[in-house]
């Protein structure tokens, strides 16, 4: 900021991401609608191919919103409610909860027993051979639903009893509505979504050591027009407040930060990797004991 303090007008809220989410929550009720009647197999091809891309990218929108970048931190809880909106065609409620386990992310980025991205010891433990390293590929929404529970277990606030209310509601509401094919495609379409799919490589790009020395990695691929450049992810630790939209001219701004840094233009490549690697596995994370006062969201 010192050298680029232009980077400070970049600062304010994307009001575009609103009209964004609206659009993608009214893609996916269409979507609902649609495949009530079809055969199986298709269901379970949709939910794969449309209703997973849709699914994924809304949970890096609500990453957005967790930032208060649709609508600012002046009105703080307009974005948790807007998240719980953008929450509905996931089937699951995740929004409130995300927001509370991100910022404990942020702020102590590597934390033992504070930051819930970090794996799990027996998950670094058993998760160790390549077969079994596919197999928690396939696995992460699970592991990213049970591992706060194991790891930094918070007490149920009064906004996640709304967010969970205001999901079950939904969902009854579709399936009475449509029935069990569209809340198949609903569930179906976040689960394989957050597993075994090409945009799920940034959970693994984002923070796993494939460089020694090297704890946070950007990519910079066509899959960021999907995902609200979370790829840009050195930028977006450097900068948690700046919306994704701008991360983009972060980077040009400061190109001498970022240019010679490593990073990635493909997320399937940073599966593969991951997979075959045998030097790499979920233990493969900067993990850091803290110290001094700890101040959890």
């Amino acid at each position: 900021l010192a050298k680029h303090p232009e980077i400070k007008a970049l600062m304010k809220p994307d009001y575009n991401l609103i009209w964004v989410v609206v659009l993608m929550v009214l893609a996916q009720l269409t979507a609902f609608y649609l495949v009530k009647d079809l055969d199986w197999k298709w269901v379970i091809f949709w939910a794969y191919v449309f209703g997973s891309c849709i699914s994924h990218s809304m949970t890096l929108a609500i990453h957005e919103i967790s930032h208060n970048s649709a609508f600012g931190n002046c009105k703080a809880m307009w974005n948790r409610w807007f998240g719980i909106f953008a929450n509905l065609p996931l089937g699951l409620p995740y929004s409130i909860s995300f927001k509370r386990y991100h910022m404990d992310h942020h702020r102590y980025l590597g934390g033992d027993g504070i930051d819930v991205d970090i794996p799990t010891n027996f998950e670094g433990w058993f998760f160790c051979t390549r077969f079994r390293k596919f197999i928690w590929i396939v696995l992460q929404p699970f592991f990213y639903a049970i591992r706060p529970l194991c790891i930094n277990p918070k007490p149920i606030s009064r906004l996640e009893i709304i967010n969970l209310l205001a999901q079950l509601a939904f969902d009854v509401a579709i399936y009475y509505l449509w029935g069990v094919k569209s809340i198949f495609y609903m569930l179906a379409g976040s689960v394989l979504g957050l597993g075994l799919h090409p945009i799920s490589g940034h959970f693994i790009a984002e923070h796993y050591m494939f460089l020694k020395g090297h704890e946070t990695y950007s990519y910079y691929g066509p899959l960021n027009l999907l995902t609200f450049n979370v790829g840009y992810h050195n930028e977006h630790h450097d900068f948690p407040n700046i919306p994704g939209k701008s991360l983009p001219l972060v980077k040009k701004i400061a190109a001498e930060y970022y240019d010679n840094l490593p990073q990635y233009n493909s997320w399937i490549k940073v599966l593969y990797d991951f997979v075959m690697d045998d030097t790499i596995s979920p233990y493969s994370r900067m993990k850091r004991q803290l110290k001094g006062e700890v101040k959890q969201d």
